[in-house]
């Protein structure tokens, strides 16, 4: 499934709603980063950092999961943290399967 703005929004509330509740730093997400070519870039402010994803012509899987490593660097996570959190991460930032309808 290629992402567009929508499941990119809906993924940075999810993905923003899960590091908070593990006490992570939440970066602010948007598209498409200024750098061209990037897949993904990070800024640093004085208040927190930006993760900037290339969305448009990228399935999902890819676009998710470089939002999930941008909450892994902007948190300095150390390796074994990292390899705890980006499941759960990734699992926040799964679409949400479609609800069946009512017969």
């Amino acid at each position: 499934m290629e992402a567009g703005a929508l499941l990119f929004s809906q993924a940075a509330r999810r993905l923003g709603a899960a590091a908070r509740a593990a006490g992570l730093v939440v970066p602010a997400f948007r598209c498409p980063p200024r750098v061209a070519g990037a897949h993904r870039t990070l800024r640093r402010y004085p208040g927190g950092a930006v993760v900037a994803v290339q969305v448009k012509g990228r399935p999902f899987d890819d676009v998710a999961a470089d939002m999930v490593e941008g909450v892994l660097v902007v948190n300095s996570l150390a390796t074994d943290a990292a390899t705890r959190m980006r499941p759960v991460l990734a699992e926040a930032v799964e679409p949400q399967a479609r609800q069946p309808e009512a017969a």
